[in-house]
């Protein structure tokens, strides 16, 4: 969508506001433009809300290709729209479609991975979104170019197609072994395990212990049934729930997202392009390659790195650069002149050195969260919860993450317009806010068994605060331990070591 809302084409399908005195078409006005943007993370909310009873009920995997379906006949609608609210119903029901997906990928795929690798390939899942913004983004750069309406029903188009693929790559490969187990199809399960974790030997050590984990968890909770949403907010598990509720939260609050859809805003109040044409999409679009080449350190070092170190770094970098940003609109910005934008949420104009700097400090943000939010919001929230509540915890999560991505979606251009450069500072107050609430409440996940972190939410152990477990700061990152139990290099009298040795450092 942000490599659209500025052209031509798309203005004059759908204009409310008439023309300029240029006779460009000023487009939809600003309260519709964002509930045009906002109709699909308005959908995601409620496709992530059932997604946990989609995918307890049929599966981890069939869900997904349930959400791919679903994603074509949206893409069929887009492409097909005439006016605003047939435009609107399409990426309602494509939203419908990623909120699905978005909640169950990061399940099914924490469900399937081992723990020293679990970030890792969670990280690829956001390092593939990442991919596909840059290559959607390119192809409506390169779609602009057409005349008429082509320009942006061939990419509404196209994007149907990753969406085919999915469905038939997904038909290949295994279904989550923890769901297999959970529908007492221990036989799937036990293959399934090999098949991923023992290198084709279903005596390995390391599927015999994943096996016998997952057994004790399965009656633990078969004996605890009765699941439903309400029992996530049970004193047992408040503090999990909003820690991963907040994960989701915080991410769309750190901005990011708002840099996605209305980049192009923000590069035509530096002056990067004339207002009404395509000039600014390309510098545009070096935000989407930093996105993809920075999220690759991610994918390399976050489970080195741990969770905690991550999310820590990633919100102090980029409450600097929202600060840059709001102190260069603040000090060097000016009104527009009448006829100098076409959008009022286009409302400061900022020139020369400085408007080079407001464009270094959106790349450099782009650049913070990439390798740091941006996968870890994705990967932290499954590993929280236990098997029984974990895909309708990871629903409710996700859903918070997409109704904040429809208030910011609706709430940006207007608040371009009122308050100008003093939605940077909000950004930069949210961020400094998250910061300070990882520190405290956010324990280290990475490297542990799905099982494990159950331990770490325990308020009976000493040490422990009521309500929460230990404490977060005192949980550590045991990638070393977690390596050799994976390589089968450690007896069962060094494991228990090694679990002594880890409860000892997080008691007060």
């Amino acid at each position: 969508m942000s490599a659209i809302i500025s052209t031509q084409p798309y203005l004059c399908q759908f204009n409310q506001r008439g023309f300029d005195e240029k006779g460009r078409c000023l487009g939809p006005t600003d309260d519709v433009q964002g509930g045009i943007t906002a109709a699909m993370p308005g959908g995601s909310w409620l496709g992530a809300l059932v997604s946990g009873i989609v995918s307890d009920t049929f599966g981890r995997k069939t869900s997904i290709q349930i959400g791919a379906i679903i994603w074509i006949i949206g893409s069929v609608i887009v492409c097909a729209s005439v006016n605003i609210p047939m435009l609107a119903i399409g990426r309602i029901i494509n939203g419908f479609s990623v909120g699905i997906c978005s909640a169950q990928v990061p399940v099914y795929i924490s469900e399937i991975s081992p723990p020293s690798k679990r970030g890792r390939l969670i990280g690829f899942q956001q390092w593939a979104i990442t991919w596909g913004i840059l290559i959607m983004f390119f192809i409506c750069y390169g779609s602009s170019f057409l005349q008429g309406t082509a320009a942006f029903r061939l990419p509404w188009g196209l994007q149907a197609i990753p969406a085919i693929l999915l469905f038939m790559g997904l038909v290949i490969l295994p279904e989550s072994p923890r769901w297999l187990a959970k529908k007492d199809r221990w036989e799937e399960a036990v293959e399934v395990l090999t098949l991923i974790h023992g290198k084709g030997d279903p005596n390995s050590p390391w599927v015999i212990r994943e096996l016998s984990e997952i057994r004790e968890v399965v009656e633990f909770e078969r004996a605890n049934a009765d699941v439903s949403y309400f029992e996530l907010f049970t004193s047992r598990m408040i503090n999990r729930t909003t820690v991963g509720v907040f994960t989701q939260i915080w991410s769309q609050l750190t901005g990011m997202n708002v840099m996605m859809y209305y980049i192009t805003y923000v590069f035509t109040m530096a002056g990067l392009s004339e207002a009404g044409t395509n000039a600014v999409l390309l510098p545009s679009g070096i935000q989407f390659v930093i996105n993809v080449m920075m999220t690759v350190p991610a994918l390399l070092w976050m489970d080195r790195w741990g969770r905690r170190p991550t999310l820590l770094v990633g919100a102090f970098l980029m409450c600097l650069w929202l600060c840059v940003n709001a102190g260069l609109f603040a000090v060097y910005g000016r009104e527009p002149y009448p006829g100098e934008f076409t959008s009022t949420a286009e409302s400061m104009a900022i020139e020369g050195p400085p408007a080079k700097a407001v464009i270094a400090a959106t790349y450099l943000f782009v650049a913070s969260f990439a390798p740091t939010w941006g996968p870890v919001s994705w990967t932290y929230p499954p590993e929280l919860f236990p098997l029984r509540l974990r895909g309708k915890a990871v629903a409710l999560c996700t859903s918070a993450n997409w109704a904040f991505n429809f208030a910011l979606a609706y709430f940006v251009p207007p608040a371009f317009a009122n308050i100008t450069w003093k939605v940077y500072v909000l950004f930069a107050t949210f961020c400094a806010a998250m910061f300070l609430h990882v520190f405290f409440m956010f324990p280290e996940t990475a490297n542990k068994p799905l099982e494990e972190i159950e331990e770490m939410f325990d308020d009976t152990k000493p040490g422990a605060i009521k309500y929460v477990g230990t404490p977060a700061w005192k949980t550590k990152n045991t990638r070393s331990l977690v390596l050799r139990q994976e390589r089968n290099e450690m007896s069962s009298s060094d494991e228990k070591m090694g679990a002594i040795g880890e409860h000892k450092e997080s008691p007060a």
